[in-house]
């Protein structure tokens, strides 16, 4: 059983995928108002916010626990609208040696969507692969749709 995986799912959204990236990049912090059931506090815990480097504090509800990450912004892509985070502490490190979210907004045409990709190192082979992970970004992306776009 491999350690190492890489999972991707991909959301289309009715509204303009600009105003997704800008809240991803922005203003993280209004998130779990869009969210509330899923994401409980987003904080800028160092850096700036919007900036390569910055690191954000979570408050997050998953796999029915209440759970808590820092995440750091690696890289961002204006252009392209994409942000690379890395999971730098928080419950998901007691599992995985290593956790990376990439997120992109892609426009074709009149159709907007956004691609959540996974890639990660288990520290077991007992330890699952993160598919409630993607299903929490799915719904999270739909309550975002929902509430603010």
């Amino acid at each position: 059983m491999a350690l190492s995986g890489k999972r991707v799912a991909q959301i289309e959204i009715k509204s303009k995928g600009d105003v997704f990236h800008d809240l991803w990049k922005a203003n993280p912090h209004h998130i779990p108002n869009l969210s509330p059931t899923l994401v409980q506090n987003c904080q800028t815990h160092n850096g700036e916010t919007g900036t390569v480097g910055s690191v954000l504090h979570w408050n997050y509800f998953h796999d029915g626990k209440d759970c808590v990450a820092k995440t750091k912004i690696l890289a961002i892509d204006e252009e392209n609208k994409s942000i690379n985070f890395q999971f730098v502490d928080g419950d998901f490190l007691k599992l995985y040696k290593s956790f990376y979210v990439y997120l992109h907004v892609d426009t074709k045409g009149s159709k907007h969507v956004v691609t959540w990709t996974v890639e990660y190192e288990k520290l077991s082979p007992n330890v699952p692969d993160p598919d409630t992970f993607m299903d929490f970004y799915k719904r999270l992306t739909k309550d975002i749709e929902t509430n603010h776009l």
